[in-house]
């Protein structure tokens, strides 16, 4: 860092972020899934032990608040108090009458889950006022195109690949006389051009879709960039490449593959009870097939199988682990003691809940990490950027807005772009 540099500036906090991380990898990267004693276990045992205590409502209970967690994980790992201060962030969205007022009503929500609507509304409430014409980027039905439309009284025109969603889309603007049109269009193709002077809005645009509306939108100059990233892991790169040429210079920059950045998107606060329970399951049944395969190849390493669909789970474990076996080309004995090998996965996920839980505690800070990366990005072609919460973590985990508006004219570091 230089002597100049502002010691809250987003590089500043990106500097000390990655540096954190980095020190603590051997914590976050293994997956306990894949090994069953991470090697983090070895190194701080007394933390291991702590948390092969916790009950399973004592796990539940310190998932959903990683605050606690980071206070119980401290007393191990000193270093891991730091938390807190790294991933702290300003509350953006106005007063709950506020967020009210730009949330759609349900007579004019239709086909509009209650939960997508109201983050709809919080984030749009967050953006307000409203300067330009919109373009809603991978805007799916345009629940977010009519929430804008209503709220900012500026015309939208959403992008959307799948045809079935645009004519939906189209279809519900025309229904509710909302200022919006949707086009389909592929936000990845290389001949696509951006309106001039418009405001780029993405709320949870997955991956390299969320990247293609930075590096494009800054391309164009767009007077305003406002975005909700979502599914970082979904690159065609295998890994996270930095946008900022300051943070890509960085010497000690952390390079997380696709299976490391999956690690920032998971969280199931959100999820129903039910879906928790089945999520659960498989994840015994996975574990307990995990070591059938092991014992039946005698070779001590994980097999990754494909997602096997909740509806399968009235057929049964014994079924999973012939469907599973079969994925691999492997023949199950005909003796197979299911039973055995079902009580295995069982005690195996309580291990790896255990193990997962100190994992958990790095979701946010990595998540951090790479939308720093974004709005120093950012900085570097002449926007002011604002980063902070758009909504309670209660409605969506995924509640980190990245709000940016063009300051000048000419871009201070010129990128390429596909």
């Amino acid at each position: 860092m230089t002597s100049h540099e502002p010691i809250e500036s987003y590089f500043a906090r990106w500097q000390r972020l990655n540096d954190w991380l980095v020190q603590h990898q051997t914590i976050w990267k293994p997956a306990p899934f894949i090994e069953p004693l991470p090697a983090w276990a070895l190194r701080y045992p007394e933390l291991a032990c702590a948390v092969a205590a916790l009950t399973d409502a004592e796990c539940d209970e310190l998932d959903d608040n990683p605050e606690a967690l980071a206070r119980l994980a401290s007393h191990y790992v000193p270093q891991l108090a730091l938390r807190g201060q790294l991933v702290n962030l300003p509350e953006l969205s106005p007063e709950p009458a506020g967020i009210m007022a730009a949330t759609l009503p349900e007579v004019r929500a239709k086909d509009m889950p209650g939960r997508k609507r109201e983050q709809a509304g919080a984030f749009v409430a967050s953006l307000a006022p409203f300067q330009q014409s919109i373009v809603d980027w991978c805007c799916g039905k345009g629940y977010l195109s009519r929430t804008l439309a209503a709220r900012s009284q500026q015309s939208v025109e959403g992008y959307e690949w799948n045809p079935a969603l645009v004519a939906g889309g189209n279809q519900l603007a025309l229904h509710f006389d909302d200022a919006v049109k949707i086009h389909c269009q592929n936000v990845m193709a290389k001949n696509l051009s951006i309106p001039a002077n418009t405001h780029g809005v993405a709320l949870h645009a997955c991956g390299d879709l969320h990247r293609q509306l930075l590096k494009r939108g800054a391309a164009a100059a767009l007077p305003r960039l406002s975005l909700s990233p979502c599914c970082y892991h979904l690159t065609a790169d295998g890994y996270h490449q930095a946008l900022s040429k300051r943070t890509a210079a960085y010497k000690n920059r952390l390079t997380p593959e696709r299976n490391d950045l999956r690690l920032a998107i998971r969280e199931t606060v959100t999820a129903p009870a039910r879906v928790r329970e089945q999520t659960r399951l498989l994840s015994q049944w996975r574990l307990g097939f995990d070591g059938l395969q092991r014992s039946l190849r005698g070779v001590d390493e994980y097999l990754p199988v494909p997602s096997y669909s909740p509806r399968l789970i009235h057929k049964g474990f014994p079924a999973f682990c012939q469907w599973a076996a079969g994925k691999k080309q492997l023949r199950l004995p005909e003796n197979t003691d299911f039973d055995r090998w079902l009580t295995y996965g069982a005690l195996r996920y309580r291990d790896v809940r255990r193990y997962e839980l100190v994992r958990h505690l790095f979701r946010r800070p990595l998540e951090l990490w790479m939308v720093l990366d974004y709005a120093v990005f950012l900085e570097e072609q002449g926007y002011q950027v604002r980063i902070g919460h758009f909504c309670p973590r209660s409605l969506t985990p995924r509640n980190l807005l990245l709000d940016a508006v063009r300051a000048c004219d000419t871009p201070l570091v010129q990128h390429s772009h596909p």
